[in-house]
């Protein structure tokens, strides 16, 4: 593979981890924001608005490469939809989780909370292929760990985070961990498009459901134009294009690396647009994490394993 194509990857891959990266803080400012009922805007309205709009996104993106490519675009069997649909549980959840988890903690600790799919990841593997992880692997968890009480602050019993906060971050974290090993190994040989629509509307059936569940006002419909279109641009449709079209032209240790943008990223968006305050040791914490998942894939990369 030539230089350019590497660095065309890597740029893909940066702007999709760059878009992951601003969507808490727009969810957050979301949540500030009220409808024309004059109801601060819900979690379920927010995340409905996201799915809903996604999911339309997706099927337009559908519709145009069946046009485009005819006969050449293998569509889903049937057991490839449900399988899909199924893992896509886990993408519905994630959100459900992550976006409750915001309403309790700042955004610099919540994305600190999902990067501990580095650690879940290895824990998982390690349960599924049946053998003790590397020692590399080892040590990048022990780092992400201790970066990870660093970046959250919880060395400062006065600015103890909220547990409600901590808690849905984690479960966050753990439905995005089965996410990324379902994604990967499921119905691979059709397009992304149809795998990523599916998905979605897995992951919609259990978003319908916490929304009748826990929409206790009139649902603000202006959330759709006022941040729905935002939210699903960069949560649903431009992340997933960018990353599927990058990684493999980065390969995943490469586009691992890069991906990790995300995390500094996010910080930075809640640090200038939410104000939030983030001290020198939690920055201290985050490059930490960041380390840790930059030495774990360079040592796969030259191992091979």
């Amino acid at each position: 593979m030539t230089n350019k194509n590497i660095l065309k990857g890597v740029f893909l891959v940066g702007l999709g981890a760059t878009s992951y990266g601003m969507l808490a803080t727009f969810v957050k400012m979301a949540y500030d924001d009220t409808g024309m009922s004059g109801n601060h805007f819900t979690p379920a309205e927010v995340i409905t608005a996201q799915f809903v709009l996604g999911i339309a996104a997706i099927l337009l993106i559908n519709a145009f490469q069946k046009k485009k490519n005819g006969a050449a675009v293998k569509k889903a069997s049937a057991t490839n939809v449900k399988h899909l649909m199924l893992a896509g549980t886990s993408t519905g959840l994630t959100s459900i989780f992550y976006y409750l988890a915001v309403r309790y903690i700042p955004v610099s600790i919540g994305i600190v909370l999902l990067m501990q799919t580095v650690w879940m990841g290895v824990l998982l593997e390690m349960i599924l292929e049946k053998k003790l992880p590397s020692k590399i692997k080892i040590f990048a968890v022990i780092i992400v760990l201790i970066g990870t009480v660093l970046a959250t602050n919880l060395i400062d019993a006065q600015s103890f985070p909220d547990w409600r906060g901590l808690v849905l971050g984690l479960l966050a974290a753990a439905s995005f961990t089965t996410t990324m090993f379902t994604a990967n190994r499921i119905a691979t040989d059709i397009s992304s498009a149809q795998r990523s629509l599916y998905m979605l509307l897995g992951g919609a059936v259990l978003v319908l459901i916490f929304a009748l569940a826990t929409q206790h006002t009139p649902f603000n419909f202006d959330i759709f134009f006022k941040w729905g279109i935002l939210l699903a641009l960069f949560g649903t449709v431009i992340p997933p294009m960018l990353m599927n079209a990058g990684f493999p032209l980065t390969g995943i240790g490469l586009g691992s690396i890069v991906s990790s943008l995300e995390l500094p990223v996010s910080v930075t968006m809640a640090y200038f647009l939410l104000h939030e305050e983030v001290l020198m040791v939690q920055w201290a914490g985050i490059l930490m994490i960041i380390g840790a998942i930059v030495v774990m894939n360079v040592k796969f990369k030259r191992t091979g394993n």
